[in-house]
This record gives structure tokens, sequence and C-alpha cells, in this order.
């Protein structure tokens, strides 16, 4: 199994917080996206290096802008 990157685990994090504030189950929010419900599983899980225009997708079905997706830059380590 592949290690999962703490910044894609804290951004999944932050989805999956917003996506239940919102009262999306994975499944209908997946399905609002248009998006499976597995991937937005593994997006959640910080599995995934979530493509742009899927993180857009995701705001706009939130109602929010897209730098609401994301936790604090100080709360997110790059190497």
């Amino acid at each position: 199994m592949r290690k999962k990157h703490p910044a894609l685990v804290k951004i999944g994090k932050r989805i999956r917080e917003l996506r239940k504030e919102k009262g999306y189950s994975q499944e209908s929010f997946a399905y609002e996206i248009g998006l499976d419900r597995t991937y937005m599983g593994s997006v959640e899980r910080g599995e995934r290096n979530i493509a742009a225009l899927n993180l857009i997708r995701i705001a706009k079905t939130l109602k929010m802008e897209l730098g609401d997706l994301f936790p604090s830059i100080k709360s997110l380590h790059v190497d």
C-alpha cells in the first residue's frame, strides 16, 4: 500500500467535513458531482492527488469558493 501524503489526508478530511455539513451522503455527493463513489472515498481518505477540475466540481456542488476546500496553509506541509 502506498503511503498517504499528509497534505492529501488533510484536504480529504476537509472535503468530507464540508460534504457532511451540506447534508450529502458520500454516494449522493459523488452522483451530484458526476464522479464514482469509490473515487470520492479515496479522495476523502487522502489516497488520491485530486485533479483541479474535480476540485472545481466539488466546490461548485458545495456552493463554495475553491479555497474553502483547503485547510489552513500553515497546517499543510509539502516535501
